[in-house]
């Protein structure tokens, strides 16, 4: 899960009453929002036998079948300097893994290329007063040149926009000054923009949050970057901000390049090609660890999926499977895939299910709120869910609450892969067991682990690995992954089902 956008995903415990999983698609109600308007009727498999389809899939996807696949992909790791990630041969490697399996049962398998800016930068050295302070890289910076940048420090004005717009600094010298501004209220490119705008020859961003330096903070790679921008602590904030006009300095070597990469699409060559089950997990680590959880476990569930559905096999709908690169850069490869598609082609998509992070060591059982039940968060406004996707999300509850684990909501909040095809009108829906966010008392009491600490202290870190998987919950995700494919490939009708083709509405999106 990239770590663009904010910095938990919000989950609200809410009760879903479900009747048995054998008639799940057909007719469990939900709460919260309206439901979605029944679709029309489509002409598919037997609703009984389609839940028997499905739950002999989902049975297939077995614990030791997904640890095997998850090992390999360690193993890729640790023989590639310990990642997976974009332009790297470990993520090469994992390509190869994923084509390799897929082709040998029997599949037709494209690995499509994009391009990719890659930022990249050197340790900053950052002094006030002549003391030396932590600082890290925003993603996309420009480097210093020579000596570095020097000027005083400029404190923003810290109200309701931070550094937001040109009338926080008004009354400030900022020309030629490296300023302070605070995390929040607009993105980190805006910031930047604006500084750069009113004369600031570097911008330094304070973390807004107790405890280290943000990590994923990122400019966009679609930014005009104009200045050198880092971040520092909260504390290290604080105490710059007591030194206004403190001469400053800061000496960054940064830059792009710009690489290309690889997605892999593999479809089952029976089914309706109008009503196609998209099914997604990117296959990308950060630079900083293997990505064990983050994201080979949705790897391993969507890839024992395909192999035990096989190449060819009895569905109504055909199957399409997607292995995403560079989601950790910002969803690229999934936002590429679905910006090459036109109108046409974006209706033939019924849906699509995303799975990342499927084994965190102190597990959740979260669905992507479809019905909307879940107050949006201020700061990310409300997201684009399309009509459709509140049945996929009751078709997910009704499997988890069989398997004994009630579901919770998390937001579709643009953290991972459904992102582009959510703005592209498609339905989504998916599982999450939980990132960098603490799980509740009331959590723990429902799921068991421990309360107050996170689903997975992991998350972006080298002990993303084989060691710190929770077996029971990579086997219930991944069970579902198979019990949600299977049943959308035989049907896509009733209450938990999907407009029909010709009632869909589509957004071209453009490649980035």
């Amino acid at each position: 899960m990239t770590a663009r956008g904010r910095a938990n995903v919000e989950s609200v415990t809410r009760t879903k009453v479900v009747a048995v999983l054998a008639v799940a698609l057909l007719t469990v109600g939900g709460c919260g929002a309206e439901p979605d308007p029944a679709p029309a009727p489509q002409p598919t498999a037997d609703p009984a036998a389609a839940n028997a389809f499905a739950d002999d899939l989902a049975q297939k996807v077995t614990g030791d079948a997904m640890m095997a696949h998850l090992r390999r992909l360690q193993e890729i790791a640790d023989a590639n300097d310990g990642n997976r990630a974009l332009g790297t041969p470990g993520y090469d490697a994992s390509v190869d893994f994923v084509v390799e399996a897929l082709r040998d049962k029997g599949f037709d398998v494209q690995t499509p290329e994009f391009d990719v800016k890659i930022p990249w930068a050197d340790e900053p050295s950052l002094t006030v007063a002549g003391d030396k302070v932590e600082a890290r890289p925003m993603e996309y910076t420009i480097g210093t040149q020579g000596p570095g940048v020097s000027g005083p420090i400029v404190v923003a004005r810290s109200e309701d926009t931070p550094g937001c717009t040109a009338e926080d600094y008004d009354g400030l010298p900022v020309e030629g000054a490296v300023v302070l501004v605070d995390r929040g209220s607009c993105p980190f490119g805006q910031k930047q923009s604006v500084a750069a705008d009113r004369g600031a020859v570097a911008l330094i961003v304070a973390n807004n949050e107790d405890g280290p330096n943000m990590t994923g903070g990122t400019l966009g790679d679609t930014t005009n970057v104009r200045i050198p921008v880092v971040s520092v602590p909260k504390a290290a904030g604080e105490q710059i901000r007591g030194r206004s006009g403190a001469p400053t300095v800061l000496r960054l070597n940064a830059g792009v390049r710009v690489e290309k990469t690889r997605n892999v699409i593999a479809q089952t060559t029976t089914g309706s090609t109008s009503d196609v089950v998209m099914v997604g997990a990117h296959l990308d680590s950060v630079p900083e660890g293997p990505g064990i959880n983050d994201n080979a476990s949705g790897v391993a569930a969507v890839l024992e999926t395909a192999l035990q559905l096989g190449s060819s096999p009895p569905v109504a709908n055909a199957v399409r499977f997607g292995f995403w690169g560079a989601e950790e850069t910002g969803l690229l490869g999934s936002n590429d895939y679905i910006g090459s598609l036109d109108l046409e082609a974006l209706r033939d998509i019924a849906l699509y299910l995303n799975f990342d992070m499927l084994g965190s060591p102190n597990p959740g059982y979260f669905t992507y709120d479809g019905d909307q039940s879940t107050r949006p968060d201020a700061r990310q406004g409300v997201p684009r869910v399309p009509e459709g996707s509140a049945g996929i999300e009751r078709t997910l509850v009704a499997y988890l609450d069989r398997a004994g684990k009630p579901g919770e909501d998390t937001s579709f909040d643009g953290r991972s892969d459904y992102d582009g095809f959510t703005m592209a009108g498609i339905p989504a829906g998916g599982l999450f067991s939980g990132g960098e966010e603490k799980k509740s008392a009331a959590q723990a009491e429902v799921w068991g682990g421990e309360a107050d600490q996170p689903f997975d202290p992991n998350y972006h870190k080298p002990e993303d690995n084989i060691d710190n998987i929770d077996e029971t919950a990579l086997q219930i995700h991944g069970s579902g992954v198979g019990y949600s494919v299977g049943l959308y490939a035989q049907e896509q009708r009733g209450r938990n089902g999907i407009p029909v083709r010709d009632d869909r509405t589509r957004h071209q999106l453009t490649a980035p």
